[in-house]
């Protein structure tokens, strides 16, 4: 089988690809504001200036970043994954919310697993165009089960590894976190894990997307949604300083 690979530019590419809207208003209220501070009085014309330069900044620093966690960083070599020693035979579920960038990765990675993939993207909930987008660029991955949060179609006891990568947090409702994820505990076996990959509400994602980070839940929030599901959190590190990843165990027995 060839090996995957990553195009250059690609992460930072598909945010631009599928939020180019974004980045559209952002051109056009530059140029507007470039043209209207000739007419402005002195006063209004530092605060255009102001602005013209806020837009650009953060602009530019949100695709660097971007760039550093999706391009350059070790995201999508999995690496990080090495510690869990997962051995051939083990039943892997992948689980996403409407763009699949890792199932194939995970694949290759353990190709020796048995990998079940389930999206649970539901359009009336998951509004967002840039998913949309992202949908109709990608393919779905071969044999993707479409699920809902509440009903996950996995039986009691029989997964090893559960990979929640950047989509538990589409869930915004936490009532329905919350049984979402005692649904996946329930289906671990006795030392299954289950990973999470999430951006956080902290001032690092702040600094990468302003506002944006909003979209993201806190690390307080992922916290009690883990307790409220009785899942301990096992391990916790950072991939990248804007990526933070929780490792959850059943009843926190480990291997």
């Amino acid at each position: 089988m060839e090996k995957l690979k990553r195009q250059a530019f690609q992460g930072v590419g598909n945010i631009i690809r599928f939020n180019w809207h974004f980045y559209v208003v952002a051109t056009i209220l530059v140029v507007v504001l470039i043209f209207a501070k000739k007419h402005l009085p002195y006063y209004l014309t530092l605060t255009a200036n102001v602005a013209i330069i806020f837009t650009i900044t953060t602009t530019f620093i949100s695709l660097a970043i971007s760039y550093f966690i999706y391009d350059y960083s070790d995201l999508y070599s999995l690496n990080w994954l090495n510690f869990l020693s997962i051995k051939p035979n083990t039943t892997l579920v992948n689980i996403n919310a409407g763009f699949d960038e890792t199932s194939a990765i995970i694949k290759e990675k353990f190709p020796n697993s048995n990998l079940l993939v389930f999206d649970f993207y539901d359009a009336n909930k998951h509004t967002e165009i840039s998913i949309e987008r992202a949908r109709k660029a990608y393919p779905i991955f071969p044999d993707t089960q479409i699920i809902s949060t509440d009903n996950i179609p996995l039986q009691a006891n029989s997964v090893d590894y559960i990979f929640l990568i950047f989509a538990a947090h589409e869930i915004r409702n936490e009532d329905e976190r919350i049984l979402f994820f005692k649904q996946l505990k329930d289906a671990l076996i006795n030392d299954g894990k289950i990973i999470v990959i999430e951006h956080q509400r902290d001032i690092p994602n702040f600094i990468a997307y302003t506002i944006g980070f909003f979209h993201f839940h806190s690390t307080k929030t992922w916290k009690q949604t883990f307790e409220r599901a009785e899942l301990p959190i096992v391990k916790e590190f950072k991939i990248t300083p804007f990526i933070t990843s929780f490792i959850l165990t059943k009843n926190g027995i480990t291997s």
